[in-house]
């Protein structure tokens, strides 16, 4: 029996395992390199990755509600991950 799997939920689940090895990969790095500074230059590089993702993937997800959704609802949704982002990005 086949299960029909959309195509924007297959991206969104390819981005999100992505996303995690590429973690667990800097994860190994950081303990392969035993270096403070490297490790901080690895976790540092992490921290562009993470909000790339986020974003892309909400834009995958409501692209493919896109047609069941308001455009003030798809806005609404937008300026949630641009709070988000902006509060975790601020001082």
């Amino acid at each position: 029996m086949f299960l029909a799997i959309e195509k924007a939920v297959l991206i969104m689940v390819l981005l999100r395992l992505f996303s995690g090895s590429v973690e667990i990969l800097a994860a190994a790095l950081m303990f392969k390199l035993n270096d403070i500074e490297k490790a901080l230059f690895v976790n540092s590089s992490l921290a562009l990755i993470g909000p790339i993702i986020l974003i892309i993937t909400t834009a995958v997800g409501l692209i493919g509600v896109s047609e069941k959704l308001s455009l003030f609802k798809i806005t609404c949704v937008f300026s949630g991950v641009a709070l988000i982002l902006f509060g975790v990005k601020s001082n």
